[in-house]
């Protein structure tokens, strides 16, 4: 297992860009997995996208696609998520997460601690 710790978060205007970042302890190789999710107040916690091990294979979730970008660095042991044309809906809990298997909520073991993310006027 890893431990993740995001940061990048903050408030901006609608319209506005964010890019969270997530630090890994230690190397991930054995992450096939790493991914962002987020949890607005009142919602479960929700897939915003994904990127499997070798960054062959991505993710997003309709509502973010064309907007957010999810890279890694691998040398670096850091996962990022790039996030442009933000709007009200987005404001939530963005978590870094990781897991051995399938980017799905019920398979990932490592979460972040969260980075809030809000989008107002």
């Amino acid at each position: 297992q890893v431990q993740l710790v995001e940061s990048g978060g903050g408030s901006v205007q609608p319209g506005g860009s964010l890019r969270l970042t997530c630090a890994a302890s230690r190397y991930t190789y054995s992450s096939n997995c790493m991914a962002w999710f987020r949890q607005a107040p009142g919602k479960e916690r929700e897939g915003v996208a994904a990127i499997y091990s070798g960054g062959g294979s991505l993710y997003y979730d309709d509502s973010v696609k064309g907007r957010f970008t999810i890279s890694q660095d691998n040398a670096k042991n850091t996962v990022y998520l790039q996030m442009n044309g933000l709007s009200p809906e987005d404001t939530a809990m963005y978590y870094c997460a990781a897991g051995s298997g399938w980017c799905t909520i019920d398979y990932i073991t490592d979460w972040g601690q969260g980075t809030q993310v809000t989008v107002a006027s």
